[in-house]
């Protein structure tokens, strides 16, 4: 059982009662009779090869209070992308699929880049998501919105469940929930927030004090999780990263579009198991060096934003402190493992810490040289504003495509 603790400036809605969830799911139906719910999935087709599809698939045919699903398809031919619509028609509520390498979304996406839009370009996780909100905007029912990923390997439909609630029920206020839950099996995983994320907002504290930013940041206890939910004008202004810091800048969004009193963390599962990156390196680019690379940057464009000031120097404060903040948590992690008899390789942390803390230099060389970096694509009222017409052809492209 979790702890009812509250030790950040955000609300955290633990697992305390473990209330059944046919109990949830009864007062979510009442709630759909004026809340529309819609649930959104940024999916590859390679994931719909996986186990782990199939048992979202199937847990998903008992959700009733659902409006509707949008699915975000991702590198699938015309033969996949029709194998999953079928795989989707079991579903009781209407499921909706963006399938971005189709030509109409192709289409979309010029049009979006000639009005001068960036990065819609690049595909990936970002682009997926930020499509999914637009289309999820079009119809002026959909209230609430949820996402996550679809690789869970242990998922239960009481993910959604717990996402959906904070945001629906009457007598509270909160427009955004980010799930969060443990990564351990028999060994800890997360190494991304335990051994950098964490770490690095220590070293960010240290270096140039604590300020409102970061103490907002260090109040979520799985940050990089990609489980949360929105009601939706809180949605219409909110900018999304098309690279690896799209978690990051999402709750940096959110931040600035919103009070802390309307923000909470809900524990949505107990453990989490979804499929493992490679941890990569400078030389590659890859895998989890790739992922820390654009958290970093995110984060420090995120505290420039807030009037910090980075200097050579202050990067050089970041890294040595990074470094000894996260060999720190090593010791904890050590201790945690050895008292729950897990299996434990410090060498492969302290590898990761060093693979991290390459990131970061990388990342600060490229902010200092750049601290504009990538754009975040557009927030949807932007999009409106410039193209007041273009929502409908949006839909009528989706639609063409799921008819």
């Amino acid at each position: 059982m979790a702890d009812f603790f509250q030790n950040g400036v955000i609300s955290t809605l633990q697992n305390v009662g473990e209330r059944p969830l046919q109990s949830i799911e009864a007062e979510l139906q009442k709630f759909g009779k004026r809340v529309k719910m819609v649930l959104m999935l940024p999916a590859l087709y390679s994931e719909f090869e996986t186990p782990a599809m199939d048992t979202i698939i199937n847990e998903l045919k008992d959700v009733a209070y659902l409006h509707k699903i949008i699915l975000g398809l991702d590198k699938a031919n015309k033969e996949q992308f029709l194998e999953v619509k079928k795989r989707m028609s079991i579903l009781k509520c209407q499921v909706d699929i963006l399938w971005n390498d189709g030509d109409r979304m192709q289409s979309v996406y010029e049009e979006l880049t000639k009005a001068g839009f960036c990065g819609l370009d690049t595909p990936g996780k970002g682009r997926n998501v930020w499509s999914m909100m637009g289309y999820g905007l079009i119809d002026q029912e959909n209230e609430a919105f949820a996402l996550h990923d679809c690789d869970i390997v242990n998922y239960s439909r009481e993910i959604v469940a717990r996402l959906f609630y904070p945001i629906v029920h009457p007598a509270l206020d909160y427009e955004f929930n980010k799930g969060y839950y443990s990564r351990v099996n028999n060994k800890l995983h997360g190494r991304v927030t335990r051994l950098f994320y964490t770490p690095l907002l220590k070293a960010l504290a240290l270096t140039f004090g604590r300020n409102k930013y970061i103490d907002y940041m260090d109040s979520f206890r799985y940050a990089l999780s990609g489980e949360f939910s929105f009601i939706r004008s809180l949605s219409r202004g909110i900018a999304i990263s098309p690279a690896w810091g799209l978690e990051v800048s999402t709750l940096s969004e959110v931040y600035k579009n919103t009070s802390n009193r309307r923000i909470c963390q809900t524990e949505i599962m107990q453990s989490y198991e979804h499929k493992h990156q490679d941890l990569g390196s400078q030389a590659d680019n890859n895998g989890v060096y790739k992922m820390a690379n654009d958290i970093a940057k995110t984060m420090f464009r995120a505290l420039a934003q807030e009037g910090v000031i980075f200097s050579n120097a202050s990067f050089k404060t970041i890294l040595t402190t990074y470094y000894q903040e996260a060999r720190l948590e090593i010791t904890k992690y050590n201790a945690l493992s050895k008292l729950n008899a897990l299996d434990y390789n410090r060498e492969d942390e302290i590898l990761a810490v060093e693979t991290f803390q390459d990131a970061i230099a990388q990342a600060a060389s490229e902010f200092y040289d750049d601290p504009m970096g990538v754009p975040l694509l557009s927030s949807w009222s932007t999009v409106r504003s410039v193209l007041p017409e273009f929502s409908e052809k949006f839909y009528q492209q989706v639609q063409l495509d799921n008819s």
